[in-house]
């Protein structure tokens, strides 16, 4: 069964219950009501019969035995569907205010044993076909009553009339639930479709469902998602195809002298000419394998990354010592400042971070003119690390995309040492970003959790 099909079900059957529950409620709520009302009226009745009995029996010595009607004549009791009945003490009906066809009046004395007895089960409650009130009077016993059947039809009049309203009212609460249902339904759905969409891999065909509340928290989540997934899917086509045109490059360097070689093209000197190249680009291809291979193993392998405690001072100091030579051949200057005395101290794998280091530095002497700085400080609780030069900057159509596989400069070499640079920092929970100085030169920011 579809999800809308459901919620309208289980709507309806709430529905349904609330209504029947509240009818039910409701009509014995107006019952007890109309009773109650019933018998305040009777007493108030029974109390102004009482007091007009005790008033009228100070002037009549004593009762004969037979009275033709109550000593009282209150017009409303036949309108307001009211009877009363004057018994003496043995339970004798002396007089009624009417002639009742319910309770036989007989003025036999055979007849005497069942009026009490009826009129005792009226006295006691037990006989409910009447609402009734009694009460003492100087003359006998005053006894009130209405049929129950009065109020029991007033009572149904009224709740027919509010069930006839609960029906409208449901009725419109449905169809009411059915637009919400098929408002909150319709955007699911349409989001179902475009998950269809990232399942069958067109990423880029998916669009924006536009929803409130969670709903549109998800649908956002998955239009994100879908993009992200489209621009990385873009960058794995695009790094397989860097991939081999870098690889390609050398295999056919390799691939033209060993068969030059093999055939006798080159002689003499060209041959080891040749052969030099072939071991060059036998390193460079073996360099560029094993950078890939860094890359694929920092992306998906948990244990290559072991987490120390390093000393920054410690680091850069290695850092500077492996760089020495490039430096002294290129006759480039390093400067290197702190803002704080103290060592700083960052978590990573120290092995990793150094090659990071490394590749960063060996990039700004590729650009440089005469002089590499690099300066250490602490902002925000965070170590920063920047490396800066005085060449000629990053071009700004390379700078987005700076850190990225086989993306590299003029002077750039396979295009993956920044790549991996960044790999390692992130892995170290720091992060790195590159810009232009506003005198010159480029520079790559690195900051790192203390």
């Amino acid at each position: 069964m579809k999800l809308a099909h459901q919620i309208n079900l289980a709507f309806s059957i709430a529905l349904v219950l609330l209504l029947s529950i509240t009818a039910v409620v409701i009509h014995f709520v107006l019952l007890n009501h109309f009773v109650g009302t019933q018998k305040e009226d009777l007493r108030t009745i029974g109390a102004a019969m009482s007091a007009t009995l005790t008033e009228e029996s100070k002037y009549i010595g004593e009762i004969g035995t037979q009275l033709e009607a109550l000593p009282v004549t209150i017009p409303s009791l036949s309108t307001a569907g009211v009877e009363a009945i004057l018994s003496d003490e043995t339970g004798k009906v002396l007089s009624t205010s009417s002639e009742m066809s319910s309770i036989a009046i007989n003025y036999d004395a055979k007849s005497v044993t069942g009026q009490a007895t009826e009129l005792q089960n009226i006295w006691n409650g037990t006989d409910t076909r009447y609402i009734t009130e009694v009460k003492a009077t100087p003359i006998g016993t005053l006894t009130l009553l209405t049929p129950m059947s009065a109020v029991t039809a007033i009572e149904q009049a009224l709740l027919k009339r509010l069930l006839i309203v609960f029906s409208a009212a449901g009725a419109f609460m449905f169809l009411f639930g059915l637009f919400i249902t098929k408002k909150l339904i319709q955007p699911l759905m349409r989001l179902q479709q475009e998950l269809c969409k990232v399942k069958e891999r067109r990423f880029s065909d998916v669009k924006l469902i536009k929803a409130g509340g969670e709903l549109g928290s998800v649908a956002q989540s998955v239009y994100d998602m879908a993009d992200e997934l489209n621009r990385f899917n873009h960058v794995q086509k695009q790094f397989f195809q860097n991939a081999s045109h870098e690889l390609k490059t050398p295999l056919m360097s390799i691939s033209g002298y060993a068969e030059g070689i093999k055939d006798g093209v080159f002689e003499g000197e060209n041959v080891v000419k040749g052969l030099d190249i072939i071991m060059s680009e036998s390193s460079r291809l073996k360099k560029l394998v094993s950078e890939m291979t860094l890359l694929a193993k920092l992306d998906s392998e948990e244990d290559i990354f072991k987490p120390t405690e390093i000393c920054l001072k410690d680091l850069l100091t290695e850092t500077i010592e492996r760089m020495n030579p490039l430096l002294m051949k290129k006759e480039l200057t390093l400067h290197i400042s702190h803002d704080h005395q103290d060592s700083l101290t960052i978590r990573a794998d120290r092995d990793k971070l150094l090659q990071a280091l490394l590749n960063v530095v060996s990039n700004a002497t590729r650009y440089a003119n005469q002089h590499i700085y690099i300066h250490v400080s602490v902002k925000e609780g965070r170590s920063l690390i920047s490396v800066s030069d005085d060449g000629p900057g990053i071009s700004d159509d390379l700078l987005p995309y700076l850190f990225h596989r086989f993306v590299k400069g003029k002077d750039g070499e396979s295009g993956l040492g920044l790549a991996i640079s960044r790999a390692i920092i992130e892995r170290c929970g720091g992060q790195i970003s590159a810009g232009n100085r506003r005198n010159g030169g480029a520079v790559i920011s690195m900051g790192f959790p203390l």
